[in-house]
């Protein structure tokens, strides 16, 4: 299928919904939704025979296609995507972020963690103010405060190194041609600038994306931006040092230590010395049927995620779907299961630099006589809220996190022509990270958003007896996730069957484990898993994507002592999954990505 040509970008790209809703008001209890629904566009699902890449824009996914055409393996086209949504997404990853990458070389699943970083000289409480409270969220999210290390480009500069074919410098051409030339401003930019309440206080950002009255650019507007056009063609001469050190890490550290009010601790010394980690992947056998591999700690999706399905299948059969959305009786089993597994979440997932790993493996949460004494627990009514179990022996006491907000990210699939594929979700978390815009020392209009990514550690560093939370701010230490790229493969772990991921915040978990569930419990093709509605628990009150179930279902719920919240759930899926005669792809109908290939 040799889609992917301008004419066919732009018109995917305008297929998107322009209206903007703002999250419904959620409970304390209930994480709000990462990123504002900007409408739902049905997608067909994308049949390919050789190769395929889903990514989160038209323009992203056309780069990767045009690298894998080219004869480019999965990794290359992975980095020549990545710089593109640096410029067309910027509000849900970029060069100012982390990211978690799985490939597939044919033999070994691979886990590269590029995420950021805590500044050496940042403290447990960094996020508490002079009385010991916690900070409100937006308060430490907008500055210099909440900025870890970047660690997108030297992960990636180190993955091409090992995996790539073609040379790195090809790879950033089609990121830099359109910000030398401008691309349309999409209907989901254009509504989440015109919704965000904090970008327009950055003057750079303000001058960049907005007009002088204050309005955002309108869609379609051709929006270049020299400032990142300059910092890749560097990057794409001298490799990552062009930015870690020089031009462009001397302005960020100064943007961030000289925001007023809200000033950071990074030093030109935590870019210098910012490494990348390879970690051993974490695979597991699921129905007996799948090995399911997905990123360890300091990610928290894959064990969060497995020890949901693992505590399903104790209660016996998956029950099927009830007229094409999931039913009473399995929303109750999953949800149920969804809060034992935050609850083991909140207390024993971090860093493992930093913490101790429960039993001395992540294994141990997910034992199948440790799941079995978990699903004992659930009952013909809900918990309400569950409180953790006892994995394995630990020789510290930690304290539960207490839930706050997580935001959004970026999810890339792709499998090239030889059969090698990777998963790699990438994030800045919050929508437009800290609103700091920043032009690499060039001069120029434009640049790249810095993270706000240190408040994904715990904001309270202890509980009232002392005791500490593994996810708190740590020197070097890096904050907990939930992404989840995840791939899978037959019971031998030889043959690969699929790419998934999404961004989501806490709810990354769900979505990837609901599309799972779909494609290998109720048999539905990736498209059509995708397009299930969205469900699940923060060991809260159930929350159900609004309109998209039955009011009988709701009520039935809560027949069964939920309390049920219906929110926006704005996943962003993408998956791409082997068929008989090749490769079959799917993109969130809720966001604007397209898989592209032949």
């Amino acid at each position: 299928m040799p889609a992917g040509r301008a004419a066919l970008v732009s018109t995917l790209l305008l297929l998107s919904l322009t209206a903007c809703t703002n999250p419904d008001g959620p409970s304390s209890d209930t994480p709000p939704a990462p990123e504002a629904s900007s409408g739902y566009t049905a997608k067909p699902g994308w049949a390919v025979e050789r190769f395929a890449v889903a990514a989160a824009n038209p323009l992203a996914t056309e780069a990767g296609y045009e690298i894998l055409k080219a004869g480019g393996s999965a990794m290359d086209a992975a980095v020549a995507v990545q710089m593109v949504l640096s410029l067309v997404e910027p509000q849900s990853s970029g060069l100012g972020g982390g990211a978690f990458l799985l490939y597939w070389d044919g033999e070994n699943v691979a886990a590269l963690d590029g995420r950021e970083t805590a500044p050496a000289a940042a403290n447990e409480n960094l996020f508490l103010n002079a009385d010991g409270t916690p900070m409100d969220f937006l308060q430490a999210v907008v500055g210099g405060r909440s900025v870890g290390v970047p660690g997108t480009v030297k992960m990636l500069e180190q993955a091409h190194q090992q995996y790539g074919k073609l040379p790195w410098r090809k790879l950033l051409q089609p990121a830099i041609r359109l910000a030398e030339d401008g691309f349309a401003i999409s209907p989901r930019l254009h509504s989440l600038l015109q919704s965000d309440p904090a970008l327009r206080d950055n003057p750079p950002a303000a001058a960049f994306y907005y007009q002088p009255d204050g309005k955002p650019w309108p869609v379609g507007y051709r929006l270049r931006n020299p400032a990142l056009a300059a910092l890749l063609r560097n990057i794409a001469q001298d490799g990552s040092d062009a930015f870690y050190r020089g031009t462009n890490a001397q302005a960020l550290v100064k943007q961030v230590n000289s925001h007023p009010g809200n000033a950071g601790k990074i030093t030109l010394s935590d870019l210098e010395v910012y490494e990348p980690r390879q970690r051993d992947a974490l695979c597991n056998l699921w129905r007996n049927q799948y090995q399911v591999c997905g990123f360890p700690p300091p990610s928290s999706g894959h064990i969060t995620q497995m020890q949901i399905l693992g505590i399903l299948e104790q209660l016996g059969p998956l029950p099927a779907l009830d007229q094409g959305v999931p039913s009473v009786e399995f929303l109750h089993r999953y949800t149920e299961a969804a809060r034992l597994a935050y609850a083991d979440r909140a207390k024993y997932l971090a860093d493992p630099d930093f913490v101790p790993v429960p039993g001395r493996t992540w294994n141990s949460m997910l034992a199948p006589d440790y799941l079995k004494q978990r699903a004992e627990l659930i009952g013909p009514r809900s918990m309400g809220t569950a409180e953790p179990g006892e994995p394995g022996a630990m020789p510290i006491a930690f304290a539960s996190q207490a839930e706050q907000p997580e935001y959004g990210t970026s999810h890339i699939s792709i499998v090239d022509a030889e059969g090698n594929a990777l998963a790699m979700t990438t994030t800045i978390e919050q929508a437009f990270g800290s609103r700091l815009l920043n032009d690499g020392g060039t001069g120029l209009p434009g640049g790249y958003l810095l993270n706000n990514e240190l408040t994904d550690f715990a904001f309270v560093p202890r509980d009232a007896q002392g005791r500490p939370v593994a996810n708190r701010v740590e020197p070097n230490k890096r904050p907990r996730s939930s992404m989840s790229p995840t791939l899978v493969f037959d019971a031998a772990g030889e043959k690969l069957l699929a790419s998934v991921g999404s961004p989501g915040g806490a709810a990354i978990i769900h979505f990837t484990a609901k599309t799972l569930l779909g494609m290998y419990g109720w048999g539905l093709d990736a498209q059509r898993a995708i397009d299930l509605p969205n469900f699940g628990s923060f060991n809260g009150p159930t929350v159900l994507e609004a309109g998209r179930f039955p009011a009988s279902t709701v009520q039935a719920l809560k027949a069964r002592g939920h309390e049920v919240n219906e929110t926006e759930m704005t996943s962003g899926l993408q998956a791409i999954q082997r068929t008989d005669s090749g490769w079959f792809g799917g993109a969130d109908p809720r966001r604007e990505g397209v898989v592209m290939g032949e």
